[in-house]
């Protein structure tokens, strides 16, 4: 056995003490030191992976060492070997999960066994002639929680491989998966080709409907080791030692920072901060580092092992924190790197931003200078879906390896009427995708066309249709896209974009803007509907079980009353003598709506006592967001001004669906008949005590849903801006009452969706 390696149980006396650290050290060092070297040496990829293979059996003395690359997603592919057979190199193959390479393949953990065979999900590959080897040591191949293979090693010897060599052919992987990603294997067939050139199809979930086509911009892009090798173990320790201290220093800041003034997002710190100065992990990249690692590589081999862990870990408290982790990691490799927040690629002028995930003020920063949105996290309901519909840029979530996929500058796709995301296309994929994209361009001019003209339906009432806003930004939309005014304005996203509370002055600064940028068209503001998805980063978030039908909306704002009666205060003082028009969100009794607008009752006779003027006239609405309050007392109907339907949360709480759940939110039809039904016994009350109805939500912008509602009796609609021009197209060439006669004959024919019978219909109508 070569000097240096420490002695393993099943060949010599196990070394003890700092003896035995340091000949595991130095061994570590010298396989990484040759193993540079034999990348260093010009040579084909399959050159490369043969040297390397014949490298590592030598110094572990083990027979046999082989490579299993992916040749696509499912399938593992036999690229190199030492001991066993020649002829079974790229002819080998196995699924994900199959046999134990694609246990390990599959888990991200290694597979360490004395006897193989007895293994549960063992597969015998006879052409390969690896019978006669008992010990098996598999270690998966990955980087930052991409997977790329399987590195193996097996003995005749019945006893498992000891720790050392666990650990040292962990080391090795790493390294292979760095060298991988630089492309220093690159040869004939898939499993070899080309890291991020070839085409790719993702598939996420609809996050923003709209279609767009760009070029990648990376929200964070990856820090790239090109050099995973220690030349000076002592100075490599020494780079991530003062890149450690830098760290604890500006977690340290920011834990002093005027802004962090709430208790969880101090916890988040202190996590933080606990990490930072955690002498474990420290300890783990120094050890690293003293195996042959630069300290580059030693931070992204910890930061790819707690990647592996948060797949593994189901308890969100822990997954949390190993995000954190990560996270950290990824402050430490740009001190290391001196990158710092700066990425040093230049924004390209079709700009679609990849990223896991994103904050709303970090995506506001970004403006509608972006083409779309690609996300790997995310949810319908989150804060940065909520910004993107405000901005009315396509997106696209949940899809999955795009930050590992994508390279900055890349050309990429985003359909996010379906849900996918082309990455580097082929161009029969690109030119069909810009054909659709024409389509869509004509067909907005033709709505251009009738975008001053009113929603008036063949022989029947004229629709008003409305559109939602939340920002400054939005408003232009309202002349642009012929909307009748603003059926819902989102305050809370000039909550959620901030990092502490707007004083009462800016708020009133602001709606007064939006006053004045809708130029005398009316505007429904609804008031802070925080809570379930929606939690603001400096209020504490509340530990339910299910914050959907938690403390949010209306009920934050009854016990809350201070915040409340503060944003109440804004809106009377940003009308500055105009008409104001607010609904509050998510009643679900009659009693919340009578203290809600009794508690603005009050504030209009506070402001009138301190000589402020009033609006000029006070429209109070309600969203009808639940089912119990369509059952509401009569009196609720006869105060109320005007009653806007909440479509995204009534159709959740109607179905027992919840819309941030992709198995059961698309499993319902909104025109199902059975929620056309209820909908028809709302406009029913109603119409009883004359109260003007509306209906807002996404669904509302789908024309053919667009043209059900109004069937049913809906005379207001209010949808993204981008909907307008579609739904008044099909509104003005349809009869009202021809639409009621099918749904009505759908429904007693006992059909579960009228959607069938109306397509039918439409196609009749050319």
């Amino acid at each position: 056995m070569p000097s240096g390696w420490r002695k393993r149980g099943r060949y010599a006396p196990p070394a003890t003490g700092d003896r035995a650290l340091s000949d595991t050290q130095s061994g570590s060092r010298r396989l990484l030191g040759r193993l540079r070297q034999a990348l260093a040496e010009p040579a084909e990829g399959q050159e490369r992976l043969d040297r390397i293979t014949g490298l590592i059996a030598e110094e572990m003395r083990t027979p046999v060492c082989s490579i299993y690359l992916f040749r696509d997603d499912e399938t593992l592919e036999l690229c190199a070997t030492e001991g066993l057979k020649a002829e079974a190199v790229h002819k080998t193959r196995m699924r994900l999960g199959e046999g134990l390479v694609g246990k390990v393949a599959a888990s991200t953990q290694p597979i360490n066994t004395g006897n193989a065979p007895s293994e549960a999900g063992f597969r015998y590959m006879p052409e390969t002639g690896e019978e006669i080897y008992s010990a098996f040591l598999g270690v998966p191949i990955q980087r930052l929680g991409e997977r790329m293979g399987v590195l193996v090693v097996q003995s005749k010897k019945h006893t498992p491989f000891d720790d050392d060599v666990v650990y040292a052919l962990e080391v090795v992987a790493m390294v292979l998966a760095e060298m991988a990603e630089l492309g220093a294997f690159i040869g004939e067939g898939a499993a070899m080709s080309a890291p991020h050139q070839h085409a790719v199809m993702l598939r996420g979930n609809v996050g923003q409907e709209g279609s767009a086509m760009g070029h990648v911009l990376l929200h964070e892009p990856r820090v790239v080791v090109t050099n995973p090798f220690a030349d000076d173990a002592e100075a490599e320790l020494h780079r991530l030692r003062e890149a450690v201290d830098r760290l604890r220093i500006s977690v340290d800041e920011m834990l002093t920072g005027t802004d962090v003034a709430d208790k969880d997002q101090r916890d988040v710190l202190e996590a933080y901060r606990m990490f930072a100065n955690s002498k474990g992990w420290l300890r783990r990249m120094e050890a690293d580092i003293n195996r042959g690692l630069s300290a580059e590589a030693a931070v992204e081999k910890e930061q790819t092992t707690a990647r592996a862990r948060m797949e593994q870990v189901p308890d969100p408290y822990l997954r949390e924190r190993l995000h954190d982790l990560d996270d950290l990691s990824n402050r430490l490799l740009r001190l290391l790197t001196g990158q710092g927040s700066s990425t040093g690629v230049d924004m390209p002028d079709d700009p679609v931003l990849v990223a896991r995930n994103i904050g709303p003020g970090e995506l506001l920063a970004y403006g509608r200078s972006l083409r779309g949105i690609v996300l790997e996290e995310g949810s319908v309901g989150s804060h940065a879906a909520i910004v993107a519909r405000a901005l009315a840029i396509p997106l696209v979530i949940n899809a999955e390896r795009i930050t590992t996929e994508a390279l900055n500058g890349d050309r990429v796709l985003v359909d996010g009427d379906q849900g996918f995301v082309h990455l580097r296309p082929e161009e029969t994929v690109a030119a069909a995708f810009r054909d659709k994209m024409a389509m869509m361009t004509k067909a907005q001019e033709r709505y251009a066309s009738i975008r001053r003209v009113p929603a008036t339906t063949v022989y029947g009432p004229t629709i008003r249709l409305d559109m939602n806003a939340g920002l400054m930004a939005d408003l232009p939309s309202l002349r642009s896209s012929g909307a009748d005014g603003v059926g819902l304005f989102r305050t809370e996203l000039q909550f959620l974009v901030r990092s502490k509370f707007p004083s009462r002055g800016e708020l009133a600064a602001l709606y007064s803007r939006v006053l004045d940028a809708a130029n005398g068209k009316r505007v429904a503001f609804r008031t802070l509907d925080i809570g379930s998805d929606k939690v603001l980063p400096y209020m504490k978030p509340q530990d339910e079980p299910n914050p959907a039908l938690g403390w949010r909306a209306i009920r934050v704002g009854l016990d809350k009353q201070g915040v409340m009666r503060m944003q109440l205060q804004a809106l009377i003082r940003g009308a500055k003598g105009r008409p104001l028009t607010i609904m509050f969100p998510f009643i679900a009794q009659f009693d919340e709506f009578r203290a809600a607008r009794q508690m603005l009752l009050d504030e209009m006779e506070r402001e009138e006592k301190l000589g402020h003027v009033l609006p000029k006239s006070l429209e109070v609405g309600a969203m009808l967001e639940t089912p119990s309050l369509a059952f509401a007392p009569i009196q609720f109907f006869e105060l109320a001004d005007f009653i806007s339907v909440g479509g995204n949360d009534l159709k959740q709480f109607f179905f027992a669906a919840d819309r941030e759940n992709e198995r059961v939110r698309r499993r319902y039809d909104t025109l199902n008949v059975s929620f056309l039904t209820f909908l028809e016994w709302i406009v029913m009350r109603c119409r009883e005590t004359k109260t003007p109805l509306s209906f807002c939500g996404e669904d509302a912008g789908r024309p053919v849903e667009a043209l059900c509602f109004a069937a049913m009796g809906f005379r207001t609609l209010s949808m993204r801006p981008a909907s307008i021009g579609p739904v008044k197209h099909l509104l003005r060439r349809s009869n009202l009452a021809e639409v009621r006669e099918i749904i009505d004959d759908a429904r007693a024919q006992g059909a579960q969706s009228v959607r069938p019978a109306v397509m039918d219909w439409l196609r009749q109508q050319g």
